[in-house]
C-alpha cells in the first residue's frame, strides 16, 4: 500500500494482526457451519454477525485516545460489579449458573466483562501507586480487593471456572507489575492447601464431580464424564489431517454435546486432524504474542499492563479450553476465542483487541514522532 494513495491513519493500522483476527473470526464461522451439519444458522451466521459488528466495533476503539481509558479504567471496573450484582437478582439461569442478563438481541455475561475491566483496574492502580510503594504492603491489598470482589461475586452464580479465571488474570497482572515473586510462591503453596478443602467442602456436588472425574472419566462415562470421553475420541478418531470438513461424526451425530461452544477445537481436531488443531492453537497463540509485543513497545506503565493482561487473558482463555477438551482439566465452560459461538465472550475479547490496538496505533506515533 503507497502512502501517496491510501491515508497514512490507514496505513498505521496493525495490518498482520487484524488480518489474523479476522482469519480466526473466519475460521470460526466455518466450524459453526459445519457444527450445524453444512448449515449457517443457528450459529454460523449471528457468529458471522456479531464478529463483523465487533471487529467495526474494535477498530473504532483503537481510535480512542489512551487517556479515555485511563479515566474509564474505574468506572468501568465499578459498572461491572454493578451488573454482576443485578445478574444475582434477574439474571437468566443457564448451565445450573444465574450468570446471564437477557437483553433481547444478546444475552449479556457480566462475567465476561470483568476479566477485561479487570486488567484495565489493575494497570490504572499501578500506574496511579508510587514505584517505592511497590514491594510493601500497600501494593498488595487494594489489589487483591480488586481481584477477589468480581471473583467473589461470580462464584456465588456459580461459575467457578470464571471465578478462577478472575484470580489467575489478576494474579499474572500483578506479577508483571513487578510485584516481589516470594508473593507468588507464597500463593502458590496457600493454593496447594486451599484447593483440597475447597473441592471437598466449598463446591456444590456437580462442581466436584466435574474436577474428580476429569481424572478418571471413565468411571461415569454416560454421566459427569461423558463430554471428555467423546471430546478424547473426536480429537484421536481425527488422525494426523483429519476427516475433512462436514465427515466428523462426533458432533454430526450427536455424541459430542455443546461442540459449537466449549468443545468446538474437538470438532477441528477431528476434521482437520493434528495439522489443522496445531495450525489453530498457533494462530492463536500468536495473537496473544502480538498484545504482548505491543505492550513491551508502550511507553507507559498503564499501556505496558493493559496490553500484555490482555494477551495473558486470551491465553487463559485459549489454555483452559483447549486442557478442558483435551482432558487435562474439569469442565469449567472457557470458550475458545473467536471460534466457539458467544455473544459475551466475542464481546469481550474484540473490545480487548480494540484497545490493544489504541496502544499499538499510539506506540506507532510515538515512534513517528521520534524520527525512527
Amino acid at each position: 500500500m503507497s502512502p501517496g494513495v491510501v491515508p497514512a491513519p490507514v496505513l498505521r493500522l496493525p495490518w498482520p494482526a487484524m488480518l489474523l483476527i479476522l482469519a480466526l473470526g473466519g475460521f470460526g464461522a466455518l466450524m459453526l457451519y459445519s457444527a450445524a451439519g453444512g448449515k449457517l444458522q443457528p450459529w454460523s451466521l449471528s457468529h458471522g454477525i456479531r464478529f463483523g459488528a465487533f471487529f467495526t466495533v474494535a477498530l473504532a476503539m483503537s481510535r480512542i485516545p489512551m487517556d479515555w481509558y485511563r479515566i474509564a479504567a474505574f468506572p468501568a471496573y465499578v459498572v461491572t460489579l454493578a451488573l454482576i450484582l443485578l445478574v444475582e437478582a434477574i439474571g437468566h439461569v443457564a448451565g445450573g449458573a444465574q450468570s446471564w442478563l437477557d437483553l433481547g438481541f444478546i444475552r449479556l455475561q457480566p462475567s465476561e466483562l470483568a476479566k477485561l475491566t479487570l486488567v484495565l483496574a489493575l494497570a490504572r492502580f499501578y500506574e496511579l501507586l508510587p514505584s517505592g510503594e511497590l514491594r510493601k504492603f500497600a501494593a498488595i491489598w487494594p489489589a487483591g480487593i480488586i481481584i477477589l470482589l468480581p471473583a467473589a461475586l461470580v462464584l456465588v452464580q456459580p461459575d467457578l471456572g470464571t471465578a478462577m479465571m478472575i484470580i489467575a488474570g489478576g494474579g499474572i497482572l500483578l506479577f508483571l507489575a513487578g510485584l516481589p515473586l516470594r508473593l507468588f510462591i507464597g500463593a502458590g503453596f496457600a493454593a496447594a492447601i486451599a484447593i483440597p478443602l475447597a473441592v471437598n467442602f466449598g463446591m456444590q456436588e456437580y462442581q466436584r464431580k466435574r474436577v474428580l472425574i476429569f481424572l478418571n472419566p471413565e468411571d461415569d462415562p454416560l454421566g459427569a464424564g461423558y463430554h471428555i470421553t467423546q471430546s478424547k475420541i473426536a480429537i484421536g478418531s481425527g488422525g494426523p489431517f483429519g476427516k475433512g470438513l462436514l465427515n466428523g461424526t462426533q458432533v454430526h451425530l450427536d455424541y459430542l454435546p455443546e461442540g459449537h461452544t466449549d468443545f468446538v477445537f474437538a470438532l477441528v481436531a477431528e476434521e482437520f486432524g493434528l495439522v489443522g488443531g496445531v495450525a489453530l492453537i498457533a494462530g492463536l497463540i500468536a495473537l496473544c504474542l502480538w498484545a504482548i509485543s505491543v505492550g513491551v513497545a508502550a511507553r507507559s506503565k498503564f499501556e505496558r499492563l493493559t496490553a500484555a493482561g490482555i494477551g495473558a487473558m486470551i491465553f487463559l482463555y485459549i489454555a483452559i479450553n483447549l486442557l478442558m477438551v483435551m482432558g487435562l482439566a474439569p469442565v469449567t465452560g472457557i470458550p475458545l476465542p473467536l471460534i466457539s459461538h458467544g455473544g459475551s465472550s466475542m464481546m469481550t475479547v474484540m473490545i480487548a483487541l480494540g484497545i490493544v490496538m489504541a496502544i499499538d496505533r499510539r506506540n506507532r506515533q510515538a515512534t513517528s514522532a521520534s524520527g525512527w
